[in-house]
């Protein structure tokens, strides 16, 4: 990544974090993983699109490669009585990163934290989209809400 003192180097580095957050949605948000979407181009005979070709971890630079690695190490918390996805635990991350030998620690932990909030935001938009549909289920089981009584007899 473009590390530097002059003004040029930083807008440099800063478009290339740009860049990484956006391919970290992308990362996220994507729909099948690389290998069925070759299995699925294969089975249509068509060509890869590199445009539309699932991202994996080794099309990131090698410090988010070293991110998700640490990321990955981290447990989990969940809301107990939601269910929600609440982030990683960060209690263990100084232990990992000197278990590992982590050098750049500061970038490292940038990047996590950067895949982390992009993790939260994404569950949160499926949970969310869930709930509207299952509101759209129930409202549809019950007939909308309303009730017709003009061919009801009294």
């Amino acid at each position: 990544m473009g590390y530097g003192d002059s003004n040029g180097s930083r807008k440099f580095y800063g478009r290339q974090v740009t860049r990484i957050i956006e391919l970290l949605e992308k990362y996220t948000s994507q729909p099948t993983d690389l290998d069925k979407y070759l299995a699925i181009c294969a089975q249509l005979e068509q060509e890869p699109d590199p445009d539309k070709m699932p991202l994996t971890a080794s099309d990131f630079p090698e410090e988010v490669q070293v991110a998700f690695f640490m990321y990955d190490l981290l447990s989990d918390k969940w809301d107990g009585t939601s269910g929600s996805y609440m982030g990683k635990d960060w209690v263990d991350c100084e232990f990992l990163f000197k278990l590992y030998e982590v050098e750049d620690q500061q970038t490292i932990l940038y990047f996590m934290k950067m895949y982390e909030r992009v993790v939260i935001n994404f569950r949160a938009q499926e949970a969310e989209t869930q709930r509207k549909t299952e509101e759209r289920k129930a409202k549809a089981a019950s007939g909308g809400g309303q009730q017709y009584t003009h061919n009801v007899k009294g």
